[in-house]
């Protein structure tokens, strides 16, 4: 038997017993045992670094594109919900001054000038046009006729609807306004057919100094414009006052030419569009129709019944 053998037989006993290991014996044992704590360490770590890959694989498909997902909804939601309205019918509106033929003026205002009076005005939004008559015939008393043709053109607004809508609005207010004339007798409204959308005929009597006047206002609505047209007639140094009912009768022949000079000048296609909803669902008038405040003032002046008696006396 070899010393080598001998030796590692002692050792064997003296593990059997309990006994410590010899020191060559005692480092290779902790030679192995190194080893398999390294191995059982790498374990967990790698078991660590494939669970932070998995949960960052999730984290990109799971809840981080589903927030991107929802961030996505909300802005189309956003923007569908965006208030929009409908674009206006009718983009510009024609010279005031221009609107009548020559043989209409002639049968209106005879003695007037060739062109009329240009009121305040703003391309393609407001414009107005008047026009004075006299027929003196001496001592047998004069004819006074005074015609004045205002137009108003409403923009669509988010803030404050459609054109149309705030043309109906304007549209019942001048209607008002004309009803409420201050020292107006007799007043009377009546529906005037086959003239824009919708059209009123409003008419009093209105006694001055210088005579009886009889004043006819004339308001239409075509989509999402109002046209005015006040007229009126009195006989002058004892002539008779001319009748009401032909001075009616030729203010809404006046009314029609004008409404038809406005599709004109939006082009054929624009002529009948179709009807609005805002001329069935429209009821109390409202100030807070017009666009702004500077242009309802002034289509206001020019239009305004009141005004227009006051400019015969």
């Amino acid at each position: 038997m070899s010393e080598g053998t001998m030796q590692r037989r002692a050792e064997r006993d003296q593990v059997a017993l309990g006994a410590p290991p010899t020191p060559f014996r005692q480092w290779g044992r902790a030679k192995r045992l190194h080893r398999v704590l390294v191995c059982a360490a790498a374990v967990p770590v790698m078991l660590i670094v494939s669970g932070c890959s998995s949960g960052s694989g999730d984290s990109g498909s799971g809840s981080g594109g589903d927030k991107a997902a929802g961030a996505g909804a909300t802005v189309s939601a956003s923007a569908s919900a965006a208030p929009t309205v409908q674009a206006a019918a009718y983009k510009s509106l024609p010279e005031a001054c221009g609107v009548l033929s020559k043989k209409t003026l002639k049968s209106l205002v005879p003695e007037a000038a060739k062109s009329g009076k240009k009121g305040t005005a703003e391309a393609g939004t407001r414009g107005s046009c008047s026009w004075s008559s006299l027929d003196n015939n001496g001592v047998k008393g004069s004819q006074f006729r005074w015609l004045n043709v205002s137009l108003l053109r409403f923009e669509s607004d988010s803030s404050r609807g459609t054109g149309e809508a705030q043309a109906q609005k304007y549209y019942d207010q001048q209607i008002q306004d004309a009803q409420s004339v201050a020292g107006a007798k007799n007043t009377k409204s009546q529906p005037v057919s086959g003239t824009g959308d919708v059209a009123t005929l409003v008419r009093y009597d209105l006694k001055k100094k210088e005579g009886a006047f009889k004043q006819q206002t004339v308001v239409t609505r075509v989509e999402n414009v109002v046209v005015t047209v006040d007229y009126n007639g009195a006989g002058l140094a004892g002539d008779k006052a001319p009748s009401a009912e032909t001075l009616g009768k030729l203010a809404g022949q006046a009314a029609k030419e004008t409404v038809s000079a406005v599709s004109a000048a939006n082009g054929e296609g624009a002529a009948n569009p179709a009807p609005s909803e805002s001329a069935a669902g429209s009821k109390a008038p409202s100030k807070s129709a017009s666009p702004s405040a500077s242009p309802s003032k002034s289509a206001s002046k020019s239009a305004s019944p009141s005004k227009s008696a006051a400019k015969t006396g």
